[in-house]
């Protein structure tokens, strides 16, 4: 079942007096419990498009149906539902509220997520989340007193912690070392097979193309590969 359907996606930025065109012509069906590596150079799209499928941008043409909504018919109060309770964001800047702490920024999405949650009930959740992502000693650290690969693994527990049912993880574990990597790359792989969560990756890290079950390359804004294992 498709839970993303996208088709002659086109996307131009002005640069100047130029227009550059990042996404040229996209077509790609994404399935429900997908694990999918979105690979290639910089500057090949990549990030584009994941800006695009995630509802933080629009296409300059084509059209993209996200869980059986066409997105360039939804009103803007629709959109920013349909992304606070069905999609988990993973950013390259990580987007940490600087005034909480560890604890507090991964719980933060509970209070807009899926309807009224009771956070007491997902105290565990947030706790198993903690200690697989190696910040157990860090709960009450605040964004400013971790390092950048900490700072990551927050963010990265917080895209969690709503159960969504598909996770937008740009450059995951580029500030992470390889040890840690591999852990959050498993802990993804196995929240993939248990909750059936879609998994939707840009990256270069040879990791995760390796363990993805459908890898698609771009260049220069164009699909070159789209292959499922």
């Amino acid at each position: 079942m498709n839970i993303i359907t996208i088709r002659d996606i086109r996307k131009s930025y002005k640069l100047g007096k130029t227009s550059v065109e990042a996404l040229r012509g996209i077509d790609l069906d994404i399935e429900q419990g997908d694990f999918i590596a979105i690979a290639g150079p910089s500057g090949s799209g990549k990030s584009t498009l994941l800006n695009l499928v995630g509802l933080m941008d629009n296409p300059s043409s084509g059209t993209i149906s996200l869980f059986d909504k066409d997105v360039s018919k939804l009103k803007d109060k629709e959109m920013t539902d349909l992304r606070q309770k069905t999609i988990g964001f993973i950013f390259q800047s990580f987007n940490l509220i600087p005034v909480l702490n560890v604890w507090e920024n991964i719980e933060f999405p509970l209070y807009f997520g899926k309807g009224k949650v009771d956070v007491k009930s997902k105290r565990e959740w947030i706790q198993y989340l903690i200690e697989k992502v190696g910040l157990q000693d860090h709960i009450r650290h605040k964004p400013s007193e971790l390092s950048g690969g900490q700072r990551q693994r927050v963010a990265i527990a917080r895209a969690l912690v709503n159960e969504p049912a598909l996770v937008m993880a740009d450059e995951p574990t580029a500030n992470l070392d390889s040890k840690t990597a591999s852990a959050i790359i498993e802990l993804m792989k196995q929240i993939n097979r248990e909750k059936n969560t879609t998994f939707l990756f840009s990256t270069h890290d040879a990791s995760i193309v390796s363990i993805a079950d459908h890898v698609v390359r771009l260049l220069d804004g164009q699909i070159v590969e789209n292959t499922r294992r």
